[in-house]
């Protein structure tokens, strides 16, 4: 498979967890506010929207593959820090809560791996960045 077309796949992938998850954030913005409130966020409401306008934004941008490489990079520092936020030693005492906090801890922490990645190859040819990489085409007069 081309690499344009694999980097294609890593972007829809990717924005495919957060275009959803920032929408979802903002269209129950209560919802979310009380998960941030819960976790013991300072400014749960505004910490609520940023997260939710960040995830949707952020992920719109890798999706279509605008500013791809900065996006990554914040994607990549986002998915650790809401990593340990939210999933470091969470679960109490009981062991199969604990444990899934372990394994979202992972996936958060390998998430980020396939962020910096992306953030090394840029988005390919296949997106906004790529078309604006490409040279532009003169026709010579005459």
């Amino acid at each position: 498979m081309p690499s344009n077309a694999l980097l294609l796949l890593s972007r829809l992938l990717l924005a495919a967890l957060f275009v959803p998850s920032g929408f979802h954030a903002l269209s129950d913005i209560a919802g979310t506010t009380g998960y941030f409130a819960g976790l013991g966020l300072p400014l749960p409401t505004l910490a609520a929207w940023g997260t939710g306008l960040f995830e949707l934004i952020a992920g719109l941008l890798i999706l279509v593959g605008f500013q791809t490489r900065i996006a990554a990079l914040l994607l990549a520092a986002f998915c650790i820090a809401a990593g340990f936020i939210g999933h470091y030693g969470q679960g109490g005492g009981d062991a199969m809560i604990a444990l899934l906090h372990q394994q979202m801890l992972m996936k958060d922490i390998a998430i980020s791996g396939g962020f910096l990645a992306l953030a090394v190859a840029g988005a390919g040819a296949w997106s906004v960045d790529g078309r604006s990489a490409e040279p532009t085409r003169h026709i010579a007069p005459g």
